[in-house]
């Protein structure tokens, strides 16, 4: 890819189809109101899991051009962060904690690894989860795709200090067995006392299987990335949802399957079903707060100035 110098201030989006995502038309508005000045945001997309190589250019122009700010990263989190964490001068705890990027920031010459997903996605999940739903139900949580979103969303639910509202067990899947064994090493590393699975899932049926043996009221999340990055659902069109579930698509665009399927069983299942569009929401504000060093609150007027700004230029 060849990247030119930026000729004023430029904020990135790093991901696989960055030009389909809300954001292009969001963030000019969402600037303007925050009075971020004369700012642009471009896409720089690569293929899933491509090159060290590829992902260490990325990082070294952003690293080297002055007028280029930072970025927010997806779909990418943790092979960049393998590519690259020698060429951050600063990684944060959750960043080293999780081994993955999910937003690259210039403070003081330095260049700086942050991962906000602990935060966004704990955000996002904690406003819709009816209050203490896991310790009024005793529900499981079945995370199927073992990446970025998978490994803050589980370190968010296994905090000690959310007493007995966590999931009596936690079933991870996942397509490819190092992403596992990945996911493991952190979670051992936390020592939570929370039972743990990690099943190998080739197949849509494999996933269909793990699902049958969730407890009613389970929060099940698709955060493989099928529907949006790649065609398709990790579960088939016969998915054995529990009754009282929370089902939950992490992706707000694209075409989504796995919605489609937890919506069709919705009634009969007494399902509460949700997109990814909050998330889509802290995810961005937390990034823009850490690159432009300003304050953007989670809750409040001002949040929900932002949210409705979001909202009406998406035209959701």
């Amino acid at each position: 890819m060849t990247y030119s110098p930026a000729t004023r201030p430029t904020f990135y989006f790093i991901g696989v189809t960055t030009g389909q995502s809300s954001i292009m038309k969001i963030f000019p508005v969402w600037a303007e109101y925050l009075g971020l000045g004369d700012v642009e945001i471009k896409g720089i997309d690569f293929p899933p899991h491509d090159t060290a190589e590829n992902y260490r250019e990325a990082v070294d122009f952003l690293k080297n051009d002055p007028l280029s700010l930072g970025a927010l990263v997806t779909t990418h989190k943790l092979d960049l962060f393998e590519a690259c964490k020698d060429m951050f001068d600063v990684i944060d705890p959750h960043a080293t904690l999780m081994a993955e990027t999910s937003c690259i920031s210039k403070r003081d010459g330095k260049l700086i690894c942050h991962a906000k997903d602990p935060i966004s996605s704990g955000l996002s999940l904690d406003g819709f989860l009816p209050k203490d739903h896991f310790a009024d139900t005793g529900a499981e949580l079945f995370s199927i795709g073992a990446g970025g979103s998978t490994i803050a969303l589980s370190w968010h639910l296994m905090q000690e200090s959310r007493g007995e509202n966590r999931p009596k067990r936690i079933v991870v899947s996942n397509w490819s067995q190092p992403r596992l064994d990945h996911i493991r090493e952190i979670h051992e590393s936390l020592g939570s006392d929370i039972p743990i699975e990690y099943r190998l899932a080739a197949t849509a049926q494999d996933n269909d299987d793990i699902l049958a043996s969730m407890a009613a009221g389970s929060v099940v999340i698709n955060a493989t990335g099928l529907g949006k990055d790649a065609p398709g659902s990790p579960l088939s069109d016969a998915a054995p949802f529990p009754k009282n579930a929370i089902i939950w698509e992490l992706n707000y665009r694209g075409n989504l399957v796995f919605l489609d399927q937890a919506n069709a069983a919705k009634t009969a299942l007494c399902l509460q079903v949700e997109d990814g569009w909050t998330y889509f929401i802290y995810g961005w504000t937390q990034v823009i707060a850490e690159v432009f060093n300003i304050e953007i609150p989670v809750a409040g007027d001002r949040f929900n100035a932002i949210s409705e700004i979001a909202t009406k230029v998406a035209g959701r």
